[in-house]
């Protein structure tokens, strides 16, 4: 496979922050094959970067991700494809695919931004709420569309949802595949804000631009301690609270924390 052409996925970095954008807004930003492998790659360049302090990621038109492309090959979702399958190929594709995208999200060194600018379905819902903080433009939407077409969720969708709206409203999101609006998708907790659409892109730089200036390797591990608190007992969550802070008491932006409290005046960090 070629990368995907960069007119697919716009990408820039403008004050710490790496903005990543679906561009192929013909096809409500369905996913392809390259398009995935691109933002899986920026993703770990961003992890990699010190330069890079947080994340964007959004979409041009009407859709945030209308979910895996089934036109291509491979879009890395269920259903693409229509060559003969044998046992093992579907369970493969999904997890060097749909898993492996949502996995670069919950595995990014920095805080990740969802500015979801339309409809989120299929995977692209999962997309979004994989990310640690969602904004969502009035006329967005979330469709946990896998039913309608048959299949059992995937890219994670039983692994999240609960985790965030709790089993039963999970089931009942999934059992139906009836469109979420923003504004409901903020009462269940899905969403951290929703504003007009006019408004998304500036209300997603100014948070994002905040957590670049924030202490950005104790938000890495505050990352961490959070995604893995629903999956493990108490004991083992305070064991790595405590790891983490032991850890994060070596950076410097933790000395200039601890510093500027003492001195009584605004820290001001460095990311590192």
């Amino acid at each position: 496979m070629t990368a995907a052409p960069e007119d697919e996925v716009l990408h820039r970095t403008e004050s710490n922050v790496s903005w990543i954008t679906l561009n192929r807004p013909e096809a409500m930003n369905a996913v392809t094959w390259d398009q995935r492998e691109r933002v899986i790659g920026l993703l770990a360049e961003a992890s990699a970067d010190p330069a890079v302090r947080a994340v964007v990621l959004t979409a041009t038109g009407k859709g945030f991700c209308a979910g895996a492309d089934l036109r291509s090959s491979g879009g890395g979702g269920s259903g693409g494809g229509a060559a003969e399958r044998v046992a093992g190929d579907v369970a493969r594709m999904i997890r060097l695919g749909a898993q492996r995208l949502i996995t670069a999200v919950l595995d990014c060194e920095k805080p990740v931004l969802a500015a979801v600018n339309g409809t989120a379905a299929g995977i692209g819902a999962h997309l979004a709420l994989a990310c640690d903080l969602v904004i969502a433009a009035e006329p967005a939407r979330f469709i946990e569309v896998f039913v309608r077409r048959g299949l059992v969720p995937d890219g994670g969708g039983a692994y999240l949802l609960p985790r965030l709206v709790g089993p039963q409203k999970a089931k009942e999101l999934m059992f139906f595949g009836d469109a979420l609006p923003a504004a409901d998708a903020e009462r269940l907790g899905l969403v951290n804000k929703v504003v007009p659409a006019e408004e998304l892109e500036a209300t997603a730089r100014a948070w994002a631009e905040r957590l670049a200036q924030g202490p950005t390797r104790a938000l890495a591990l505050t990352k961490q301690l959070v995604n893995a608190s629903l999956d493990g007992d108490r004991a083992t969550a305070l064991a790595a609270e405590a790891t983490a802070q032991e850890i994060n008491m070596t950076t410097a932006d933790a000395n200039e924390g601890v510093a500027s409290f003492v001195e009584r005046r605004t820290p001001k960090y460095l990311g590192r």
